[in-house]
């Protein structure tokens, strides 16, 4: 599995490589719901944006993360951000997370929709044989999205990550099996449709 920068879409997003052009965009993203407020989650707080960007593409350039910035395909305006992490290709296997939104995305299809533009990508075009993900026990909206996925709930590694807060957190793991894609990916359709 050879993960590398590529494109995604299908409206209402685009899904590109990360770099420093998004700077602004992402902390517009940000300022909607001034999520960095929210201790269980990834969003950068304003003044540390452009560092948030350096630190995932060199987390990119170390060949364990892909970050993507989250765009409306029609306006080109930056949501937010996800990316694949913790590659592991000699296992094919690999997590998406470190997703965010603005909160004026919340309850669209966007998360739905680059969710599945990223397993789709995964599994269909890098042969991944696992796709995973990881949450903060307290993240309860996070969790139910992924098992909206169709994603299973592997267990709880208790006291696992320091928050921004100083609180250590438990995270809650998921994963999907390449076998069990072809039909995660026929409810997704469904819902998307539906919306």
């Amino acid at each position: 599995m050879h993960v590398r920068p590529v494109e995604l879409t299908q409206a209402p997003v685009r899904l590109v490589p990360l770099s420093l052009d998004h700077e602004d965009g992402l902390r517009a993203a940000a300022a909607d719901g001034e999520l960095w407020n929210l201790t269980f989650t990834s969003v950068p707080e304003p003044d540390d944006t452009r560092g948030y960007i350096e630190r995932a593409l060199a987390q990119q350039a170390a060949g364990n993360r892909l970050p993507f910035a989250v765009l409306d395909s029609a306006s080109g305006r930056v949501l937010g951000s996800t990316s694949y992490h913790d590659i592991v290709a000699d296992l094919d296997r690999l997590e998406i997370g470190y997703t965010w939104y603005a909160q004026s995305c919340w309850r669209t299809a966007i998360n739905t929709t680059a969710k599945l533009l990223l397993m789709q990508h995964a599994f269909e075009t890098l042969g991944a044989a696992l796709v995973g993900w990881r949450t903060d026990i307290l993240n309860l909206r996070s969790q139910a999205a992924i098992e909206r996925l169709g994603a299973h709930r592997e267990g709880v590694i208790r006291h696992d990550l320091r928050r921004r807060d100083g609180t250590v957190r438990d995270t809650v793991r998921y994963s999907l099996l390449a076998s069990e894609w072809p039909a995660a990916k026929a409810r997704l359709l469904v819902r998307l449709a539906r919306a």
